[in-house]
């Protein structure tokens, strides 16, 4: 691996598998970058599979989720870039709290612990889950026309079925309530330091998206940058929903992603993981 390539490691979020990155792993590898796509812990196998039989989705914890790309992270020789959807953007975030990449981009992430924005369409988005206390430590699955609202939006319903069929696992109930429950107390299990000397973040959002719409990760953004000189900075892609990874066009999310974090980069090139990478100020 050349050192002007960090490794990047890819994070998937709720309802989807890290088959939702496969045309993104496919052309970071090309482009000779060394990619990993770690599952959530239990989520290892096929999308199909996984279908047949959720119960390993019971339980799972959005800490015992960090805990485990912590593991996978400090295996690797230099720091990585860390690129996150949705739930996946909140993991990212925490792991960045932790000292654990070179830059990182959450794309159409979920908010950590303490910014208090929940719009409408996000409480829809998730009401399988967050409409019912009883699915706390469940693994309710969406419907297809639940997904439809949530992630493909910009597709009939046809075109919709057949990413649904492609991507779409029973939910891991229990992440999705550590992250709405930490909305409103900075001190819940997804919280993290604003004030950290910390690795670049870009923050990617899409205009059309329902889970997490711009003004939620505008949201976030302003959070940081009040709270840090660190580099955060805002993306923004008109037309896209919360299926940005997949929905036509998004070579271009993907290309502008892997530019900007290459040139953002912080620190020495092949910086080792054992090293402090940076000094962490919590507050």
């Amino acid at each position: 691996m050349s050192a002007d390539k960090p490794p990047i490691v890819l994070i998937h979020g709720l309802w989807m598998t890290p088959r939702s990155w496969e045309g993104w792993i496919d052309r970071y590898q090309k482009a000779g970058y060394t990619v990993l796509a770690p599952s959530w812990p239990g989520l290892e196998g096929e999308v199909e599979e996984i279908r047949r039989d959720p119960s390993r989705l019971k339980g799972l914890k959005m800490k015992t989720v960090v805990d485990n790309y912590e593991r996978l992270i400090r295996q690797l020789e230099t720091l990585p870039i860390l690129m996150g959807h949705s739930l996946g953007g909140i993991v990212v975030q925490m792991l960045v709290d932790r000292g654990l990449a070179s830059a990182a981009v959450p794309i159409a992430p979920g908010q950590p612990a303490g910014v208090p924005v929940l719009p409408f369409s996000t409480v829809r988005a998730g009401f399988s889950v967050l409409g019912n206390p009883f699915t706390f430590n469940g693994a309710p699955p969406l419907s297809p026309s639940q997904f439809h609202y949530a992630f493909t939006n910009q597709l009939d319903n046809v075109a919709s079925k057949h990413v649904y069929d492609r991507f779409c696992i029973p939910a891991a109930a229990r992440v999705l309530w550590d992250a709405a429950l930490s909305v409103f107390n900075p001190w819940g299990t997804t919280k993290v330091s604003y004030r950290n000397d910390r690795a670049p973040m870009l923050f990617i959002a899409g205009t059309k998206d329902h889970v997490v719409p711009t003004r939620t990760a505008k949201a976030t953004v302003r959070k940081y940058k009040r709270k840090s000189t660190a580099v955060t900075e805002y993306k923004e892609y008109a037309g896209r929903t919360h299926h940005i990874l997949g929905q036509d066009g998004w070579e271009e999310i993907a290309d502008y992603a892997l530019r900007w974090a290459t040139e953002q980069a912080r620190g020495k090139r092949g910086e080792r993981i054992s090293q402090p990478a940076y000094a962490r100020r919590v507050g």
